[in-house]
Parts: structure tokens; C-alpha cells; sequence
């Protein structure tokens, strides 16, 4: 199944970022405004804005045009007169980067986050990876850790987003050590210090 994948950056000068605003609707300029800080309102514009333009070029319509609905967990679909385009779509952002994954094939996910040391992943890791995940998380060296929690977490993300189901899933429930059935698991760094993974419908 062919799923395309598209990066990119956030931050953007303020005169980019007005003419973005005006491919939002209502309902995303409302969010816009519900953030404390610029830095992160002006990135969540440019990352919605993007998505618009992207779905857009796959469309032949004019972004603003583009009309959204959304699952009981939040998952953005097409809706209205695009609705029956067989186009699926997911995005992630983390920083001032930005994943968005595409596909007439089935339902994708996509979760994105930059590699670091967390204080509290050993804890994190016990509350919410299975049995089997958290045994080779602790199997790993001390220095191969972050790099192997993020992985894991990024794999879970990104099956639980495809499903739609948010966080009415129990995490340490689904195990992606492995595909589940009827799924593809992939994890890429889209850039060095970024971990990301894509789930797929077989």
C-alpha cells in the first residue's frame, strides 16, 4: 500500500504566517487563539495551513475550500464534498516539525518526537508499554534508552491515531513490538534527533 510521507517546518516569518490564517475556518482560528504562546500559535496556523495546501494539491480545490470533520477521539477526516475522495490523512508535529502522512489505501497514523533524555520514561515505560515492551526497553543500555522508549511510544501513537481512537485505548494493552494484525508498522527518523513512526491498514 503506498502511504506519502511529507515533512516540514513550522516556524515561519509573521507576514507567511497572516497569509496562512486565511486558508483556516472558523473553527481552527478559534483554536489558534486558545494558545498562551505566539510561538505556539503561529505554529499550530502554519502546521493546519499546511495540511490544507497538501490536501489541496491531492484534490484539485482550493485549501480554504477544504472542509474537515472530526472523530469522537479528535481524528481529522474529510468531510462534505471530499468526503467519498478515499483520501486518509494524519498528522504530528513536534517543535517546528511537522509529519503528515497520506493515503487512498486505508486508515494512517502518524506520530512524530524528538530524542531525549526523560526523567520519568522508566516509569512511563512500566505504567503504560506491555509486559513485552517493557522487558526489552530494559533490556537496553543506559545510552540506547531514549532513543528505544521514543520508538516504542512514537509505534503506539501511531496505531492508536490510525484506529481513532485516542486515549480511550489502555496503552499497555496494545503492544507494537510487533505489527498487530491487519496493520504495518514502520519507524523513520524524518530528521536526525526526530523519531517518528507510521501505522498502515493492510
Amino acid at each position: 500500500m503506498t502511504v506519502e510521507l511529507v515533512s516540514a517546518r513550522l516556524d515561519a516569518p509573521p507576514e507567511s504566517v497572516r497569509g496562512l490564517y486565511a486558508r483556516l475556518c472558523g473553527a481552527e482560528r478559534h483554536r489558534a487563539s486558545r494558545f498562551r504562546l505566539e510561538r505556539d500559535r503561529r505554529r499550530f496556523i502554519v502546521a493546519r495551513a499546511q495540511l490544507r495546501g497538501l490536501l489541496a494539491a491531492r484534490l484539485d480545490a482550493a485549501p480554504e475550500s477544504i472542509e474537515l470533520a472530526y472523530g469522537r477521539a479528535g481524528k481529522p477526516a474529510l468531510a462534505g464534498r471530499f468526503a467519498g475522495s478515499g483520501w486518509r490523512f494524519n498528522l504530528s508535529h513536534c517543535g517546528d516539525l511537522a509529519l503528515y502522512a497520506f493515503s487512498r489505501a486505508g486508515e494512517v497514523g502518524v506520530d512524530l518526537e524528538a530524542v531525549h533524555e526523560l526523567r520519568e520514561a522508566d516509569e512511563l515505560a512500566a505504567r503504560f508499554f506491555s509486559r513485552r515492551e517493557n522487558e526489552a526497553y530494559r533490556a537496553l543500555a543506559p545510552r540506547e534508552r531514549p532513543l528505544g522508549f521514543f520508538r516504542c511510544w512514537t509505534r503506539k501513537e501511531a496505531l492508536v491515531k490510525a484506529l481513532g481512537e485516542g486515549l480511550s485505548v489502555a496503552l499497555a494493552e496494545v503492544d507494537v513490538s510487533a505489527a498487530p494484525p491487519g496493520w504495518r508498522l514502520h519507524s523513520f527518523s524524518p530528521l536526525p534527533g526526530f523519531i517518528a513512526a507510521l501505522a498502515q491498514r493492510r
